[in-house]
C-alpha cells in the first residue's frame, strides 16, 4: 500500500454545512484525517494493528479492503495529524470575510492561528481554489470547485508506514499459520530508532 494514495483523496461534499458557500469536507471518511488525541499508547496500538491483521486474513480481506483496517488507520495516524478541521474552518472563515466582488481575479493569502490558507477565485470562470497550510508550512488540504483534496503531512506519511509494515508482517504471520499470540509487536530496529511521526506529536 502507498501511503500517500491512502490519504490523497477527492472528497466529494458532506452536506454538513458550508461557510462562505464552500461545503465542509465529509469528516467521517476514512480518508480524511485531523488531529484527535485517544489517550492509547503505541503498544496498545500495535497490539490492535495485529489482531486486526489477523482477522482480515480470516476473512480474505487485506489493508483497505478491510473497514476494520480503515478505522483503525484513521485512528493511528490522527494522532499525529494537524488540526486539519480547525485549519479548514477557520481558514473558509477568514477567506469569506476578505473576499471582493471584482472583475479581476482574486488573490487572498492569510496567516491563521493553525497556519496559512491561499485563496484563488476567477469570476468569470465562477472557479475557485484554496490551499491550506499547517504551522510547520506543509500544504494539507486543497479546495476546487471540483471538491476537496487531504494531502499527507510528513509525519502522517511515517505513521502510515509504519502501522502497514506490522499490519503486512502480521498478515503474513496469519498466512503462514502462526498463533497471534506468539507475534512480537516490536517495530524493526530502523523504526524504532528514527520515529519520524514524533516530530510533531
Amino acid at each position: 500500500m502507498n501511503p500517500s494514495r491512502i490519504s490523497l483523496r477527492q472528497s466529494s461534499f458532506s452536506g454538513a454545512g458550508s461557510i462562505g458557500g464552500i461545503p465542509l469536507p465529509d469528516w467521517n471518511d476514512d480518508f480524511v484525517f485531523s488531529r484527535q488525541k485517544s489517550g492509547t499508547s503505541d503498544a496498545e496500538y500495535k497490539k490492535k494493528i495485529v489482531e486486526q491483521a489477523y482477522i482480515d486474513f480470516a476473512n480474505g480481506q487485506f489493508q483497505n479492503k478491510s473497514e476494520g483496517f480503515n478505522r483503525l488507520m484513521k485512528k493511528y495516524v490522527s494522532e499525529v495529524s494537524p488540526d486539519r478541521k480547525g485549519l479548514l474552518t477557520s481558514g473558509l472563515k477568514a477567506v469569506d470575510k476578505s473576499r471582493q466582488k471584482v472583475l479581476k481575479p482574486i488573490d487572498i493569502i492569510l496567516t491563521l492561528l493553525e497556519g496559512e490558507v491561499r485563496y484563488q477565485n476567477l469570476p468569470e470562470g465562477k472557479s475557485e481554489y484554496v490551499e491550506f497550510y499547517d504551522e510547520n508550512g506543509e500544504m494539507v488540504a486543497t479546495y476546487s470547485n471540483n471538491g476537496w483534496t487531504m494531502y499527507p503531512t510528513n509525519a502522517e506519511t511515517a505513521r502510515q508506514t509504519e502501522l502497514c509494515i506490522i499490519y503486512t508482517a502480521a498478515w503474513g504471520d496469519a498466512k503462514k499459520g502462526l498463533p497471534q499470540n506468539s507475534i512480537p509487536v516490536e517495530l524493526p530496529d530502523y523504526l524504532e530508532e528514527k520515529p519520524a511521526f514524533d516530530r510533531r506529536a
